[in-house]
Order: C-alpha cells, then sequence, then structure tokens
C-alpha cells in the first residue's frame, strides 16, 4: 500500500509563509488524485485543496488566493505553498489519496503564532 511522508510544518508569525509538502513510496503517485486536509483542535477534519492526477485544482474559500496546491510527479510529490498565514491556519495538515482506496498521512503541525 502507497504511503505518505508530510513535511514543512512548524511555527510562523501571521502573515508569514510555509510550504507543506506530501512525498508518496511507489510508482503509481501520477495516477492519483490527492488532496490537502486539515483538522484544528476541537475542530472537525476539512479540505483546503484538491489536485487530481491531471493538474486540476480546486480550493476551499478560505484559502483562495493564499494557498496553491501542486504536485511534481517526477518525484512523486504533492505540495502546499501557503502565504499570509493567519492564526485561524493553526492546524496539523495531511495529504490524503482521494482516490481508492482512501490513504492518508501521518500529518504535520502548522502553528501561526506571534
Amino acid at each position: 500500500q502507497v504511503q505518505f511522508v508530510e513535511s514543512g510544518g512548524g511555527l510562523v508569525q501571521p502573515g508569514g509563509s510555509l510550504r507543506l509538502s506530501c512525498a508518496a513510496s511507489g510508482r503509481m503517485f501520477r495516477l492519483y488524485n490527492m488532496g490537502w486536509y486539515r483538522q484544528a483542535p476541537g475542530k472537525q477534519r476539512e479540505l483546503v485543496a484538491g489536485i487530481t492526477s491531471g493538474g486540476s485544482v480546486n480550493y476551499a474559500d478560505f484559502v483562495k488566493g493564499r494557498f496553491t496546491i501542486s504536485r511534481d510527479n517526477t518525484k512523486s510529490t504533492m505540495y502546499l505553498q501557503m502565504n499570509s498565514l493567519n492564526a485561524e491556519d493553526t492546524a496539523v495538515y495531511y495529504c490524503k489519496k482521494t482516490t481508492p482506496p482512501m490513504v492518508w498521512g501521518q500529518g504535520t503541525q502548522v502553528t501561526v503564532s506571534s
């Protein structure tokens, strides 16, 4: 089964930027639809952005214009560029293979605080 490893999380000040990465095992990454999700303390996990195997993207309204999802199939890696971060973006961010069977990464913590 494919596995995913997220990285790039950390502590950033309001208004700052981070880039998250999600690296996939195996050679089939290019065929997967993928997504970034997040879960803040006490809240349900929610979709942040998605990208299809063909490169079509969609975003949650709360990140439009601030976050950019992308993928590099040659590196079997998906990215989430996050700009203009604010405290409400504090959460554990997960990548997910949305093509069945669904597979989650382990998550990476993003904390936005001064």
